[in-house]
């Protein structure tokens, strides 16, 4: 079967050349007598749609017609209509569904964000079943080591292992994708995915000791890197308590504030931590103590509305809503 790299559209001999197509006529489009921004199609781009319509207003179903979804797929890879006929092609032809894989994958080389193309991938994986798990986890994995931010791409892998398993490897894969960058928030996101829906790990609560670990050493290599921040305060998604009374999530907040740089994120878990009853030490206080440079105005002695003030000028682009933040604190008794 022919993939995307196949056939360009500058080297097929035209339909209208071919003997096996003569008996065609083809379906010009109809945009009416007066069209009021007429589109300049190529040549071969028109030729190919008229054929096209034809076929499908008979509703031919033949080998002639999927090699002619297949010219209409490379003029546009993105005609819901075209992809829609091809499955009703595949379907009546017994088309072995692996080959269309393979043929999908050609496709989608230069056509990785195309929503048809990702569409009729999950349309064959369906029909395929679990036997298409493993080529499918690959090939998300491909994709992904183009574009690790490929929406697409993860959307479709969550499918797989949700509808089709595979979820055993999967926590190995994120983490070796946040050891190649921890900056990807996608791979973040997608352990959250793993450790919340595998069937295999337990739950949220049974791993949630040695994630907390994890996205601690992260957060202390980088503190600058808002991901696994937001990873760790998932970790107590319904459990505010727990949260709350875990050391490990005060003390990267201490130990970020009196050793790094970038005391945005830790600033910001700390005023959570605060308003959600957290009893701050005096280790807090100087640490935040440390961090106001007005000399004109002296910090607030309420801890939580000091933490607003620093903030306020350490992240002058949110200036506006910390300031908010801090007008809805509770008055100091």
């Amino acid at each position: 079967m022919d993939s995307g790299e196949d056939l360009r559209p500058e080297e097929i001999v035209p339909l209208s050349q071919r003997p096996e197509w003569s008996d065609v006529v083809p379906v010009p489009q109809d945009d009416g007598p007066n069209p009021v921004v007429p589109i300049a199609y190529k040549p071969e781009f028109e030729e190919t749609m008229n054929y096209f319509r034809a076929i499908y207003l008979s509703d031919e179903r033949s080998p002639r017609a999927l090699q002619l979804t297949h010219l209409a797929i490379l003029v546009n890879p993105g005609n819901y209509t075209v992809w829609h006929f091809r499955r009703l092609v595949l379907e009546a032809l017994n088309t072995d569904l692996y080959e269309e894989l393979d043929y999908v994958e050609g496709i989608a080389k230069k056509n990785t964000k195309n929503y048809q193309i990702w569409h009729h991938r999950r349309w064959i994986a369906k029909k395929l079943g679990t036997d298409a798990t493993a080529k499918e986890l690959q090939f998300t994995k491909k994709i992904l080591s183009l574009d690790a931010k490929n929406y697409n791409a993860w959307s479709h892998r969550q499918w797989v292992l949700q509808a089709l398993g595979g979820w055993e490897d999967e926590l190995d894969f994120c983490g070796q994708l946040l050891k190649d960058d921890v900056f990807n928030n996608s791979a973040w996101n997608q352990r959250y995915f793993v450790i919340t829906r595998s069937p295999l790990l337990g739950g949220l609560k049974v791993v949630r000791e040695s994630e907390v670990k994890y996205t601690v050493e992260a957060i202390l290599a980088n503190p600058e890197n808002e991901s696994p921040w937001r990873y760790l305060r998932g970790l107590y998604k319904g459990d505010t308590q727990s949260w709350i009374n875990d050391h490990l999530v005060s003390f990267v907040c201490l130990k970020v504030l009196n050793v790094k740089t970038n005391h945005v994120f830790a600033l910001s878990m700390l005023l959570d931590l605060l308003r959600h009853g957290f009893q701050a030490n005096q280790e807090f206080r100087d640490a935040v103590d440390a961090l106001w440079i007005s000399n004109s105005e002296p910090l607030e002695t309420d801890l939580a509305k000091a933490v607003c003030s620093v903030l306020e000028s350490l992240d002058p682009m949110r200036v506006n809503y910390w300031t908010s933040r801090k007008s809805k604190l509770p008055v100091s008794a």
